[in-house]
């Protein structure tokens, strides 16, 4: 739903004299929460506490990045365009939200209290931070034992993950998408990715510079300097590229593209948390258990 400027100005001044600017009790101890960031968004389901309300909800369940939100979380539409008044009608007791949407918080504080938390920090090993963001979340909202449940059973899975590969011979590992058919995105630096091939033992064949974000656009021609690795592309694919890259000189004598050793595999939150770093992991592995099983 939208509001010209006039309907939206009358709402936002409407919001002050509503008794949710004095904020909301929290029942026992766990609040209902509306959460405006998917990395967020998807901690909250895999601790055992849906939102109230998430942004792109429809997006998030046609992206199969995660689970599915319950049929009774409202979706409040793009970031850019929430849905003040759907919220407001929520009577959420919290806000989880991160500085992607920073420049929303004086009009969400008028709704309910509100919580800017920063998933992503610039740091050497983000999945120490994102564990915990998870324990933060899990105390605010009332699932300290069911986040520690969550958080130990991450890392069993995560070490046994890494046991399976280490007994397979290992190639470099190089992750991207396609930007079109003549540039990818690469991932290393800081990120999330390269964090997760450092905690499964796994070499990044790209050791070239990356972003604050952890991750450069080149030129399909960057990826001709290591020969001896897998590459592993996430969706979505541009759709005229796929038809291109079959008929680019270039790109089909690659020599890790003559070997048949390109994987695509479905998206991967960049942004995300623990349960994207998992689900990333999960991913690499049953891809090159295959690839053990089918080559040399």
């Amino acid at each position: 739903m939208t509001m010209d400027r006039w309907d939206r100005r009358q709402f936002l001044a409407g919001l002050t004299l509503s008794p949710l600017v004095t904020g909301l009790v929290e029942a026992a101890g766990r609040p209902r929460a509306a959460v405006l960031d998917w990395a967020l968004l998807e901690t909250t389901l895999a601790i055992g506490h849906p939102p109230i309300a998430v942004v792109a909800g429809k997006d998030w369940n046609s992206s199969n990045m995660g689970p599915r939100l319950p049929a009774n979380v409202a979706d409040l539409g793009l970031s850019p365009e929430i849905n003040f008044e759907l919220l407001a009608s929520l009577k959420p007791d919290l806000i989880v939200m991160s500085p992607f949407v920073e420049q929303l918080e004086p009009v969400l504080r008028r709704i309910a209290p509100t919580w800017n938390l920063s998933v992503f920090e610039h740091a050497a090993t983000p999945l120490q931070h994102q564990r915990e963001l998870t324990r933060k979340l899990g105390v605010r909202l009332g699932r300290s034992a069911e986040t520690e449940r969550y958080l130990a059973e991450t890392d069993r899975r995560f070490d046994a993950i890494r046991a399976r590969l280490a007994s397979r011979s290992k190639r470099l590992v190089l992750l991207a998408n396609f930007i079109d058919a003549r540039h990818v995105r690469v991932y290393g630096g800081s990120g999330l990715y390269q964090n997760v091939l450092d905690r499964l033992g796994l070499v990044n064949a790209w050791t070239g510079e990356t972003n604050y974000w952890g991750y450069a656009t080149v030129g399909i021609e960057r990826l001709a300097t290591v020969s001896d690795l897998e590459m592993i592309a996430f969706d979505p694919v541009p759709p005229d590229a796929r038809t291109t890259l079959a008929r680019s000189p270039l790109w089909t004598q690659l020599p890790f593209v003559k070997a048949g050793r390109v994987s695509m595999l479905p998206s991967v939150l960049m942004f995300g948390a623990l349960p994207s770093a998992l689900r990333l992991a999960e991913l690499l592995d049953e891809e090159l258990s295959v690839r053990a099983r089918t080559s040399g």
